[in-house]
């Protein structure tokens, strides 16, 4: 088993969390890094894709008309928490939750750059070399970074936390952020048609919804 490396970047505040202007924290949760410590294997991957949802007026939002579930409880919780949803009963699906407490708003990380602990996201994906499919999908990356529904809920900010994302000083240029709808959506209406997805432009990592 891999040792945890020593923590020599500062992890986002819950002051970040708290904040309530989604699309601002969207934007500025690119470039910064997403890591885990699950099952004695470190991980890490530079955001690259972001993707927001927020109830009650989002129709593509879990939450939508403030739909309290016991999936979508955590979502209603206050900002710093993980929100993991199972996908089509494969995929992982990493969220962010943001804002104040019985605000429901979540922000999906839908790509990264990974950066280290290559070979336990290689062993996890059943890869034998590193290229696009390791991290550039929302579903992918939960299974490369071993996301698993039994971690939301988790706070990004405990010390002993499993799953937590670091600022390690390299902000995004603002003319380097694109943004456009948000996939697999359609069936939102015109919720569909909000430009509420934000990734870095010319990142190869970036899922192949680009535009």
């Amino acid at each position: 088993m891999a040792l945890r490396l020593k923590q020599t970047y500062p992890r986002l505040s819950q002051s970040f969390y708290s904040g309530d202007d989604i699309l601002f924290q969207s934007r500025c949760l690119l470039g910064m890094h997403l890591c885990t410590f699950i099952a004695g294997r470190f991980t890490s991957g530079a955001i690259v894709e972001a993707e927001a949802y927020q109830a009650p007026d989002d129709k593509a939002c879990h939450a939508y008309g403030n739909r309290l579930t016991k999936r979508t409880e955590v979502m209603f919780r206050a900002g710093g928490v993980a929100y993991i949803y199972l996908c089509y009963g494969v995929h992982h699906m990493f969220n962010v939750v943001t804002g104040p407490a019985g605000k429901a708003q979540a922000i999906l990380i839908r790509a990264v750059q990974p950066e280290e602990g290559l070979n336990h996201m290689l062993q996890r994906r059943k890869m034998s070399k590193v290229n696009s499919r390791l991290t550039s999908g929302p579903g992918v990356l939960g299974q490369a970074l071993g996301m698993h529904t039994q971690y939301s809920g988790a706070e990004l900010t405990a010390p002993q936390t499993k799953i937590w994302i670091e600022d390690r000083g390299f902000p995004v240029e603002e003319s380097k952020i694109q943004s456009g709808p948000r996939v697999g959506v359609a069936s939102a209406g015109h919720c569909a048609t909000w430009n509420w997805r934000f990734w870095i432009s010319d990142n190869p990592w970036v899922s192949r919804w680009r535009a």
